[in-house]
């Protein structure tokens, strides 16, 4: 039986621009694998898309992005669903695996500041600016840095998000999002400054950058397709800190941010962690290098450095925030 014969693979993402673009650009790839079968993207809105108010922390949902498509893989309406890896809960169901991690792209946050102002990075931000962020993570760590500034709840594709800083009706003086999002719908020349811990001093999400391709379990055909589209450095970086994720059981409502990087002379792995408080009063940081070759060895490191910021205190604080956490009816 030929390619042309065999039933199209179909691609499930959230329908939005950026899913849409990053679902495109897996397809691209696959098509010079199998150019001779039909590719089809599926898209859907899931419920963090339906629900653009409510602030990410007030869910506690950590499957938010995920579920419906999900559904769709098992039940065999989807064969891959290409997710932001910052998306996808670090416990999938058990009816599906994460198949493939591709290159990741600059895992970085970025700073975007209103049309016309004259800041170009966070320390020249004025007494008062507002920052607009979906994202606890992002909020405490600035707060930690730059108390002086404002906080406000900024949800929606990332060209709403950019027209209603730029409303000079509005409240925003700028936003932080992902660098890697802006950079992949060609909005490269909106950032202002690239955020890291020694830049700004913010520690970027878990899997941020990457891309997941996640699989029905047991389907080994597939798997074996993607497999060709993954990049090892990235899988065993991302696999470090996802791992790091699980075990203190955050998610994109949890102020838990992390970097991991390749040391060029010994090719150890580096990753560093930190847990804040809300309020950015209380935090707990660290690091570890260390040879990571494996999956079993990258999730070592990830529960090592979990297991020691436990130990500086980060479960008292995870504790707090979610016994704070609002209800959701």
């Amino acid at each position: 039986m030929s390619e042309s014969t065999v039933e199209p693979l179909r691609l499930g993402t959230r329908k939005s621009p950026l899913a849409l673009v990053q679902t495109e650009g897996v397809r691209d790839n696959l098509q010079k694998i199998i150019p001779g079968r039909s590719i089809e993207i599926q898209a859907l809105h899931t419920i963090g898309d339906k629900d653009k108010v409510t602030a990410l922390y007030n869910f506690g949902e950590k499957s938010l992005w995920t579920a419906e498509l999900e559904e769709l893989l098992t039940t065999g309406k989807l064969d891959v669903v290409v997710h932001c890896l910052k998306d996808m809960p670090t416990r999938l169901p058990g009816t599906c695996d994460l198949a493939t991690i591709p290159l990741r792209d600059d895992p970085r946050d970025a700073l975007v500041v209103k049309t016309g102002l004259p800041y170009t990075n966070l320390k020249m931000l004025p007494e008062g600016a507002v920052v607009g962020t979906s994202s606890v993570r992002r909020s405490a760590q600035l707060r930690r840095q730059y108390p002086h500034l404002r906080f406000a709840n900024l949800r929606g594709n990332v060209e709403t998000r950019l027209a209603k800083i730029d409303n000079s009706d509005g409240e925003y003086t700028c936003m932080i999002m992902s660098a890697a999002g802006l950079e992949r719908i060609g909005l490269k020349h909106r950032i202002n400054q690239y955020l890291s811990s020694k830049n700004g001093g913010i520690f970027h999400a878990v899997g941020q950058g990457a891309l997941g391709l996640e699989i029905r379990k047991g389907d080994t055909k597939t798997m074996e397709l993607l497999d060709k589209l993954a990049d090892q450095k990235s899988t065993l970086a991302c696999l470090a800190e996802r791992s790091l994720l699980r075990v203190l059981e955050g998610g994109c409502s949890v102020p838990i941010g992390v970097e991991t990087e390749w040391l060029e002379q010994s090719q150890d792995l580096r990753m560093r962690a930190i847990v804040v408080s809300l309020d950015g009063t209380q935090a707990v940081e660290d690091t570890i290098d260390a040879k990571v070759h494996t999956s079993h060895e990258a999730e070592e490191l990830g529960k090592e450095l979990a297991a020691r910021l436990v130990k500086g205190g980060a479960d008292a604080i995870l504790k707090d925030i979610n016994t704070n956490r609002p209800s959701k009816d």
